[in-house]
């Protein structure tokens, strides 16, 4: 691994012990997303801010704001990042109040699709781009009532902000699941890999099979139900297959050890994903030069946040099952 990469993943480590120190009773999985957020961007977890901009969500939400559930500290440290804090959690707000009126329930999910849609679509398109959001998830909701949920919101809002034509799109999900599909075990999986294929703007599907091949003969798997959208991403990166599992597999022994990232504190399929995530933003420099599509580029974090927003809500939603039992 090279010294830059070395040192970026020493960056997370410490964002991560810093932020979990910060916010000890906070969604762990969360507060790592938050800590990759700010090691991507080379920078050092600023814990002040990020609690600044939480009290701030605070102060504009109401008590039982699905603002202030298990995704807060990623929406705080997402403000604490921005350039405008303040007027993106107001046009945030704004567009969380429109998705509700549209039927898009409350949730986390929620949350991060109406800060992407904020983010990066200026005030006098908010209600296009959230037309195409429904009209996705509308589509897929047709095709495949009983995967598509709340944790397709997210999803649903990327695809969106895209430029694809909503019926192309459409076609494409549903010809990639079906390829895929018999593939892999769950249902809900294949569909959140085929939303990462058509964003990446590939029709990949028999590279996704062969780089998880590639994967096994390390002993690794990569096509369980969290990391199976992490195979697609890499599957997008225009790379040599040996390289890129090597890369993950190096990342992921690099953490293992570290203070935090031991069996206790993390399970295999969560520091798996985050290594796919670190490995696949060390190829995205390469954007510069051309040689991997911008779009992956742009939608590069959403997609992880979608990832780790999913692992954090099922842990949180198994902790409090536990609790009432």
């Amino acid at each position: 691994m090279k010294q830059s990469y070395i040192a970026r993943l020493e960056l997370f480590v410490t964002n991560a012990q810093q932020i979990k120190q910060e916010f000890p009773w906070q969604n762990a999985s969360v507060n790592r997303l938050a800590a990759l957020l700010y090691a991507v961007e080379d920078k050092s977890a600023d814990v002040g801010a990020i609690r600044m901009y939480h009290e701030m969500v605070k102060d504009n939400t109401r008590g039982f704001s699905s603002f202030r559930g298990t995704s807060a500290i990623c929406i705080a440290a997402l403000l604490s990042l921005s350039a405008q804090p303040e007027q993106q959690l107001a046009n945030t707000l704004a567009v969380y109040d429109l998705l509700k009126e549209r039927k898009f329930r409350a949730s986390d999910y929620l949350v991060i699709a109406a800060y992407q849609i904020a983010a990066h679509t200026p005030y006098n398109q908010y209600d296009a781009a959230i037309d195409r959001t429904q009209a996705f998830y509308e589509g897929m909701r047709s095709k495949h009532r009983f995967l598509t949920g709340r944790d397709d919101y997210i999803f649903a809002a990327m695809l969106g902000l895209s430029d694809i034509p909503v019926e192309r799109g459409l076609e494409q999900l549903e010809q990639l699941y079906l390829t895929l599909k018999p593939e892999f075990f769950s249902g809900n999986s294949v569909q959140a890999l085929t939303q990462v294929l058509v964003l990446g703007g590939g029709d990949l599907a028999s590279r996704v099979l062969s780089l998880r091949e590639a994967f096994r003969a390390r002993d690794i798997r990569m096509d369980k139900e969290y990391t199976l959208s992490s195979l697609g991403i890499l599957s997008l990166l225009p790379h040599e297959q040996q390289q890129l599992v090597s890369d993950v597999s190096d990342t992921y022994e690099f953490l293992r050890p570290q203070k935090g990232f031991g069996g206790w504190s993390i399970n295999k399929q969560e520091l798996l994903l985050l290594s796919a995530a670190l490995v696949s933003y060390q190829y995205v420099d390469d954007v510069r030069n051309g040689i991997v599509d911008s779009a992956l580029s742009t939608s590069l974090t959403n997609i992880i946040i979608a990832q780790q927003t999913a692992i954090a809500v099922a842990a949180a939603s198994a902790a409090a099952a536990a609790a009432s039992s």
